[in-house]
């Protein structure tokens, strides 16, 4: 026994001792609706005037566990924590009795909780194992990966899990078929954003923010960890900060081993940084594949298929070959004309050409993205979703240009990409795809 009242120790003492444990919150509105207590102001808890409770005892231990054994009698039941484990959970309890009433003991236990955001966590986990951050280029075992965060949160904190909290975006909010699956594994409460007109995630930052500093203010757990790295939940860490919550960030590991796309604020307000295993994302998160469609079977030449195999004009060769021949020829192309790209002369300063060592670099690594998120692209897509792609041309699919300016910005450096790289990005990717034996 730790801490607990003596007899005619006053309700102040009592409630301050109350008050510096964890999971306070929750023991303030259990409190209220225990007997013989009642809110008076906000947040504040103080006995009824009874005679039930005008007494203060010492509890005792009476067949293996706290209890009050004389009528009238109100205490406070603490357990210290381990010196070893200062995470390890804690009883806090209280048992309180009215003349006519029997005792009762509540119980609060200290717990974890994680906040993942999917979007963070596939497009990392796809830029460690593919090269870009294409979520559509892996194939995830989601129990696995669910099975092995709560594994993480319970072994870095010491609490038990109390819930996974799976934040996504969904058509019109509504879930689909791998969401569904997902919102019923064990602890995964599934919240759901929806998608904007140009493909863009709405209202999951949203989401998160609000239920980091509602579950803080409600005291649900103990230790928050956040699978993010988006600069607009600082804030909300911050506040939950405030309620005194811890908020640890999970970050998946690039394959050197470095917290992937991390924000520097959202880093900064964080207690802490930590990352996950790589063997947990590699052995939950594939590579998808390109299947090789099988080899026609090649027909035996016979005499007769011989003679109809020879080739004859169509009505649509014939009109195609009198089109060629009165077309009129085009013109050469002109030569290229070099432009200088840098001179200089004694006395004077160097003239380098505006960025032609920028673009130079820049060039390198525009090609390097766009050839991971194509492999990718063409590893995954289905011949129908190739077909879409092209009739959609020159406009890209919102998902494929979102990775390719996500990628570019992380080989870059820089947050906001111009209008300049936009364009040479896209470019590049339709110039790549032409060039690939798919097209």
């Amino acid at each position: 026994m730790d801490r607990a009242p003596r007899s005619g120790a006053s309700h102040r003492d009592c409630f301050r001792a109350l008050q510096q444990e964890p999971g306070r919150g929750v023991q303030r509105e259990r409190l209220c609706r225990s007997p013989g207590y009642s809110r008076q102001g906000e947040g504040a808890v103080r006995p009824k005037s009874s005679p039930g409770c005008a007494n203060w005892g010492r509890p005792k231990r009476q067949q293996g566990r706290h209890s009050l054994v004389r009528p009238g009698e109100l205490g406070i039941l603490l357990r210290p924590r381990p010196a070893d484990n200062p995470h390890q959970s804690q009883t806090v309890g209280l048992s309180c009795t009215r003349p006519g009433r029997h005792w009762a003991e509540l119980i609060v236990r200290s717990t974890c909780a994680l906040y993942v955001d999917t979007g963070y966590l596939l497009a990392s986990a796809a830029k460690r194992v593919t090269g870009t951050s294409l979520r559509s280029g892996i194939h995830v075992d989601y129990a696995a990966l669910v099975a092995s965060l709560i594994g993480i949160a319970e072994a870095r904190s010491g609490l038990p899990a109390l819930r996974v909290h799976w934040y996504d975006s969904a058509r019109h909010g509504v879930p689909d078929a791998q969401q569904e699956r997902i919102g019923e594994l064990s602890k995964v409460k599934l919240r759901l954003g929806r998608f904007g007109v140009n493909g863009e995630q709405k209202g999951v930052d949203l989401r998160i923010g609000l239920d980091l500093v509602a579950h803080a203010r409600n005291d649900a757990s103990d230790v928050f960890f956040l699978v993010s790295g988006d600069d607009d939940l600082t804030e909300a860490v911050e506040e939950a900060q405030a309620h005194g919550v811890q908020v640890v960030l999970l970050a998946v590991p690039t394959t050197v081993g470095a917290p992937h796309a991390v924000s520097r604020h959202l880093l900064r307000a964080a207690d802490e940084l930590d990352t996950i295993d790589g063997d947990i994302v590699d052995a939950a998160v594939t590579k998808i594949e390109r299947r090789s469609p099988p080899e026609p079977a090649i027909p035996a030449l016979t005499p007769s298929n011989a003679r109809s195999s020879r080739a004859r004009p169509t009505p649509l060769d014939i009109v195609t070959s009198s089109r060629r021949s009165t077309a009129a020829p085009r013109p050469a192309p002109s030569p290229h004309v070099p432009v200088p790209a840098y001179s200089g002369s004694t006395g004077q300063p160097s003239w380098i050409a505006p960025s032609y060592e920028e673009q130079t670099a820049q060039d390198d690594l525009i090609e390097k993205v766009v050839v991971n998120v194509l492999d990718s692209v063409l590893n995954s897509n289905t011949p129908d979703d190739v077909r879409e792609l092209e009739r959609a041309r020159p406009s890209i699919p919102p998902d494929i240009d979102r990775a390719l300016l996500r990628d570019a910005s992380d080989a870059l450096g820089v947050d906001d990409l111009d209008a300049n790289i936009r364009h040479r990005l896209r470019a590049c990717f339709w110039r790549k795809y032409d060039g690939s034996p798919s097209a």
